[in-house]
């Protein structure tokens, strides 16, 4: 059984029991990318400069660490992401040790996104870096209501685990509130 907890961590982080399906949400189209070659729709190099920042998990671990990584790149001009900032994020439990509650999604306070061929003859709303990066556990959809990205994970990501790198474009950079899924498992 699942319950429902919400923990705030900063203003740009929550834990939350479950993701909030809403019947009016879009569903985005989820596109599986491999790295180096994701970094060619931002850069006609095929090198991306990122912005990276962690926030800590706030779950009651025994020992190690658990962060959520956020990771920002602007699209260069003559790219098809040019003129777009790319949200990318990872949830990292490897080093968390603890009986605690899995998790089960990302929710992020978004807002519009640009559709982009992540990979040749593939576009879409979301990518996943399902080869040549970090994690084990992609992503089961994505969903979008009004401003609110709702990701669901694969399957539920427990201490021990990470995510895939998995990201979006907005045609503007934002500010994001972001908050994670929990469960009981």
């Amino acid at each position: 059984m699942e319950t429902s907890q919400v923990v705030r961590w900063s203003a740009v982080a929550a834990l939350m029991a479950a993701p909030c399906a809403a019947a009016d949400a879009d569903t985005l189209k989820v596109v599986e990318v491999a790295a180096p070659a994701i970094n060619c729709v931002f850069s006609p190099l095929c090198s991306i400069l990122p912005t990276d920042s962690t926030a800590a998990i706030p779950l009651n671990f025994t020992a190690g660490t658990a962060f959520l990584q956020t990771r920002t790149f602007f699209g260069i001009a003559g790219t098809p992401g040019g003129g777009h900032t790319a949200y990318e994020y990872r949830v990292d439990l490897r080093s968390a040790e603890g009986d605690i509650n899995c998790l089960l999604g990302l929710v992020v306070n978004f807002g519009p996104i640009v559709k982009l061929p992540y990979r040749p003859g593939h576009v879409g709303d979301v990518y996943v870096i399902a080869q040549g990066g970090l994690g084990t556990v992609g992503l089961k959809s994505a969903e979008q209501d009004g401003s609110v990205v709702t990701f669901e994970f694969a399957r539920p990501i427990c201490v021990g685990q990470s995510t895939f790198s998995f990201g979006t474009t907005a045609s503007w950079k934002m500010s994001s509130r972001v908050s994670l899924a929990q469960s009981d498992l």
